[in-house]
């Protein structure tokens, strides 16, 4: 059996995924179109039918037809899009950057054309500058927007995003790739306009919650990762807070997702969130039915993820984390420090690369020497990449105390030092010094799970922030590219940078 797609208004009836349509409702016949080679349940679209719908609403583009048929049109073009494949959405999307973007010959005679005239008026002068304006816009957007004002539109364009921001990645093509660009950044100027933190809603998960976000709360969470049930209402329950940005555009969908631990003291190891859960337990045993108000004064951020790849670029997580202060700040009023407990993405491989360059970067004569009598090699790169494959060495108590001090140094140098573009390297450090954190401590052996051995040899970062300061710290990282760090961090930097000197 064939879809059939009504092309003259692509009215309400068409289901794309039953494959058909009744009578058409609006101009009361049956003109239906035939599109060949397509399955009844509607499961893999023709790129080519979508693509002709495409044309079909750009027709209705600077005309004077009612808004409702157009957007009946691009509800069943969205429709379509989420059925193809993977290749046939690469191909739509190819088609929407290189066929409805800027005509950029136009733009080039219209230049040349209002540059070499003389306007009569102001009047004038504007509306030669709105021709200009208007001549610049993709045509793209003017769908994008349209697209927008559906029900579940926007999410549709964050999802749209993201498969841009795949197909930017797998493409080789320098000149194509500039087109899909443009049409990127026309994606993500308009979703940085609707997802502005004044649209935002901040809420607090808790056991309470419905089972669907508590889900995607479970499923979500990378850095500490959600054993169970039990483990997850731990999570949102006493000593804990959950907090989410949502958007009423996208309900019951968590955009970013800030984890808090409530302890007496900031911890320096992932177990020390729950050591400081006992501690306060300890002195308050009632405590374990409501919490202990009093021994609450400091607040870790120890996990927080962006759920929405198309919102890449477009800053939510330091708007939560601001927001979140305020909240636990004034349910706690004695909580006077506040600090993240932090993974270190991508350390171990920049440490292994650069024992693999020359180990006498890393380690001290005397270190080296140690390591290979411990590990019993002469090939200090290879058997420390072997025992870094697991996170069984942290339980040997000579191999980690002869690792501890040259991968802390080495630690601080790749977090303080290793940049791009003139900002830290390291993605999990730059987000929270651009939001005025201060580079306060570097725990050893913090997270020991294979995860926390895989990323950064267990070694985990607190970023403090100091309410009083962030604002400056943060201009200061931006604007100069300057480093809020403590002294404990600093001597570790300065260790290393001695140990280059002897050599």
């Amino acid at each position: 059996m064939l879809l059939k797609i009504c092309y003259k208004c692509a009215c309400s009836t068409f289901n794309p995924l039953r494959g058909f349509i009744t009578q058409c409702k609006i101009y009361n016949d049956q003109k239906i179109t035939f599109i060949p080679n397509i399955p009844v349940n509607g499961r893999l679209f023709s790129s080519i039918s979508v693509n002709d719908d495409l044309h079909n609403i750009f027709k209705f583009k600077d005309t004077n037809i009612s808004n409702w048929i157009v957007e009946n049109r691009i509800k069943t073009l969205c429709s379509a899009y989420k059925a193809l494949s993977v290749e046939n959405k690469h191909e739509f999307l190819w088609t929407l950057a290189l066929k409805y973007g800027i005509n950029h010959d136009y733009i080039r005679n219209l230049s040349e054309k209002l540059s070499s005239a003389k306007p009569e008026n102001y009047h004038q002068r504007l509306a030669w500058e709105n021709t200009l304006k208007k001549a610049l816009t993709p045509h793209y957007q003017w769908l994008f927007i349209l697209m927008g004002r559906l029900e579940y539109g926007v999410k549709f364009l964050v999802d749209l995003r993201t498969d841009v921001l795949e197909l930017l990645s797998a493409t080789d093509d320098i000149e194509k790739s500039v087109t899909m660009q443009q049409l990127n950044l026309t994606l993500h100027d308009l979703l940085l306009l609707w997802f502005s933190v004044g649209f935002l809603h901040l809420e607090r998960i808790t056991w309470q919650s419905p089972c669907d976000i508590l889900q995607k709360i479970a499923d979500y969470e990378a850095i500490h990762p959600i054993r169970n049930w039990v483990d997850l209402k731990k999570r949102v329950g006493l000593y804990r807070r959950c907090f989410i940005f949502t958007h009423p555009s996208m309900p019951r969908e968590p955009l970013v997702v800030l984890h808090t631990a409530l302890c007496d003291v900031i911890p320096e190891a992932v177990k020390g969130i729950e050591e400081a859960e006992k501690r306060i337990l300890q002195k308050n045993p009632l405590s374990s039915l409501q919490e202990d108000v009093s021994e609450i004064k400091a607040a870790v951020f120890y996990s927080i993820a962006a759920t929405q790849q198309g919102l890449k670029g477009i800053e939510l997580g330091n708007y939560l984390i601001k927001e979140v202060v305020k909240e636990v700040s004034r349910e706690f009023p004695k909580i006077d420090q506040l600090s993240s407990l932090s993974p270190i993405p991508k350390f171990r491989l920049w440490l292994l690369e650069g024992i693999k360059q020359d180990a006498k970067k890393i380690f001290t004569d005397a270190e080296i020497i140690i390591l290979k009598n411990l590990l019993n090699t002469d090939d200090l790169f290879y058997s420390l990449r072997k025992l870094f494959n697991t996170c069984l060495w942290m339980n040997d108590e000579k191999i980690t105390m002869s690792l501890k001090e040259p991968l802390l140094r080495s630690c601080a140098w790749y977090l303080y030092r290793e940049k791009r573009r003139n900002y830290a390297m390291n993605s999990v450090a730059n987000f929270h010094l651009r939001n005025g954190a201060v580079m306060w401590r570097i725990n050893w052996l913090a997270d020991p799970s294979p995860r926390g051995a895989d990323h950064s040899c267990g070694i985990m970062v607190n970023y403090r922030y100091y309410i009083h300061e962030t604002e400056e710290n943060s201009r200061n990282y931006i604007e100069n590219h300057i480093i809020k760090a403590s002294d404990s961090v600093l001597n570790l930097v300065k260790q290393v940078e001695e140990l280059s000197n002897i050599r």
